[in-house]
């Protein structure tokens, strides 16, 4: 999934179906889990079945499947150099001007 052509609600489907992934793949039940993040075991399901919860829920479900380094990424400043920026700057185009409704009437700016 790409998530920047994604809407909030498939992004936070699709990151519940993942962490479900994990867990199942640890072989743990949600119990278990719940148990392990200190959340309720119906605030697990939810999440996992919506993609709905709180973010503290969120990342004590992150922390208990050992993944919460993966986060790090998300606040990494990413450096570029100079002549990068130049370069996407001259790239850029601006989109053409509409026409004003003095000028698409037929007048003439005086």
């Amino acid at each position: 999934m790409l998530f920047d052509l994604a809407t909030v609600e498939e992004i936070a489907g699709a990151l519940a179906q993942k962490l479900r992934a994990l867990r199942l793949q640890q072989s743990l039940t949600q119990a278990e889990l719940a148990a392990r993040a200190g959340v309720s075991e119906r605030a697990l399901r939810n999440f996992e079945r919506s993609g709905q919860a709180t973010l503290e829920t969120f990342l004590r479900v992150t922390q208990a499947l050992g993944r919460a380094s993966d986060l790090e990424a998300l606040f990494e400043l990413k450096l570029r150099s100079i002549r990068a920026m130049e370069q996407a700057s001259a790239n850029r185009q601006r989109a053409p001007r509409r026409a004003s409704a003095k000028t698409s009437s037929g007048r003439t700016g005086q």
